[in-house]
């Protein structure tokens, strides 16, 4: 399948897509990027990580549009000024963490500003700080303020089917309140309803003047899904689970293979219907 001619803007995940699973932006991802701008076409991201956690992408991918993070609660420019958040209630924060906790998984929360923790040597803190690029804060436990403040609130646990089971299970509790998904076979992401990657992307088109068909979508996580829906074609990466590759319009290599670099050459770049 071909995208349709009047793509413009490409929405791609960054963990799983972008960069390799050692966190690599590879000199192929790039050159993709210099070759998307060359073909008329823009790149932006749309991420789980908070905005902070971005920054490192901008420069090296010559990034000007608006950005995505904690999977649509934040909306910011390159230049990391906020333009609009898009927080969790207070009280399905408190119902979020009381599950959590309930299921025995370590949980983060994200504001505006601030990563915070209550267990600097729990599951992936220190590799999500080397990833992010700054260090949480630790608190002995998660206040009124905070959650009053939450953007995101994130479930860990290397047990992948109790997370799997969490995400259920949270789905069912939170309903209409909240939105709960995984950005990761260890991390479950819950975000106000309006903060996901397919409301992101419509949000998106909207500030840009663009139709909705003429954003291409790519990612790897069922979190991703949501703007495969919404956009006029979807790529899922080769490292993807079959599930989520079967609501992608395409599928490229894993992203230990240069999928997104191969997926920027076969769809986008090269004269559409080749």
């Amino acid at each position: 399948m071909t995208p349709a001619a009047d793509i413009r803007l490409l929405l791609c995940d960054v963990d799983g897509t972008l960069v390799t699973n050692d966190k690599v932006l590879t000199q192929g991802a790039r050159d993709a990027a210099k070759a998307l701008r060359a073909a008329g076409l823009s790149l932006t991201l749309a991420s789980s990580r908070p905005a902070q956690g971005m920054a490192m992408f901008v420069e090296p991918l010559g990034l000007t549009l608006p950005m995505v993070g904690c999977n649509g609660a934040v909306l910011f420019n390159p230049d990391m000024s906020v333009i609009e958040v898009r927080a969790l209630t207070a009280a399905a924060a408190a119902t979020a963490v009381d599950l959590l906790a309930e299921q025995g998984l370590d949980i983060w929360i994200y504001t505006e500003t601030q990563w915070l923790v209550r267990d600097p040597k729990g599951a992936h803190v220190a590799r999500e700080a080397w990833i992010l690029g700054f260090d949480p804060v630790v608190v002995p436990a998660f206040t009124d303020t905070h959650l009053a403040k939450a953007l995101k609130i994130v479930g860990v646990s290397d047990d992948y089917a109790l997370v799997a089971a969490s995400e259920t299970k949270a789905q069912a509790l939170l309903g209409e309140t909240a939105s709960a998904t995984r950005s990761a076979a260890h991390f479950l992401d819950i975000t106000n309803p309006s903060a996901n990657k397919g409301a992101a992307l419509i949000a998106l088109a909207r500030r840009l003047n663009l139709a909705d068909h003429q954003i291409a979508a790519m990612g790897d996580m069922p979190n991703d899904v949501l703007m495969f829906s919404r956009s006029g074609f979807s790529i899922a990466m080769g490292n993807a689970s079959d599930e989520v590759k079967a609501q992608a319009s395409a599928v490229t290599d894993s992203n230990e293979n240069e999928g997104f670099a191969k997926a920027v050459s076969r769809f986008l770049v090269q004269p559409k219907g080749l």
